[in-house]
């Protein structure tokens, strides 16, 4: 990608209010999280939006590991329906909220697609910070792009990595606009702006990462 397109886009984000960051790679990601990011968040509880992009800088991980830091669950294999709305809703009480964006425009947008409405959930409201961590495959000219993305790319490949899934595009690769009763794709949220300024905090990683 273009480093005039990145610069662009970095540039909008800003103006909305968002707190940047440019990594290099996810271990550069992880570096600029603890050493740039977190030393300045007094954070007691964590919790997280399902992300791969999230996953591959080892950030969680290494919280899990910090004794001071209480992880609120929201996955886990042996975890009941009940038991996981349970804990995604303790997850927006969180001081610190990490996740991804499964597109972002070069207008400063974020642009999501969640299932039940937890991921975008704990972007737009609830925790009081929010480190989104982003690969640059996902920025897009504009809102129909990153929506075109989002149908065409991200939500297809969401719902055939989730074993079960009963879905057209689990079989096909290819969104059916379904009404399934395993439909991903129920809830948009477009963020327009960071409120307050700083909430929301964007690593944006030079590589292409997740879906």
């Amino acid at each position: 990608m273009e480093q005039s397109i990145i610069e662009k886009t970095v540039t909008a984000f800003k103006h909305n209010h968002f707190d940047v960051y440019i990594a290099k790679n996810t271990q550069d990601a992880q570096n600029i999280f603890f050493q740039e990011i977190f030393p300045n968040l007094s954070i007691e509880t964590v919790s997280w939006g399902d992300s791969e992009t999230m996953k591959a800088t080892g950030v969680l991980d290494k919280l899990k590991q910090n004794p001071d830091i209480t992880v609120i669950p929201t996955f886990a294999p042996d975890m009941s329906r009940t038991q996981k709305i349970y804990w995604r809703r303790e997850a927006l009480t969180a001081d610190l909220f990490l996740t991804g964006s499964n597109a972002i425009t070069q207008k400063g947008q974020l642009v999501n697609l969640d299932m039940i409405g937890n991921r975008v959930g704990g972007i737009v409201f609830g925790p009081k910070h929010v480190v989104l961590f982003i690969g640059i495959n996902k920025i897009t000219a504009n809102l129909e792009e990153a929506m075109h993305r989002v149908r065409t790319i991200a939500a297809p490949r969401n719902a055939m990595r989730h074993e079960g899934f009963r879905t057209p595009c689990h079989k096909t690769g290819v969104c059916m606009d379904c009404n399934s009763p395993d439909r991903i794709c129920n809830v948009w949220s477009i963020t327009e702006k960071s409120y307050p300024a700083g909430r929301i905090k964007i690593i944006l990683i030079q590589e292409e990462l997740g879906l």
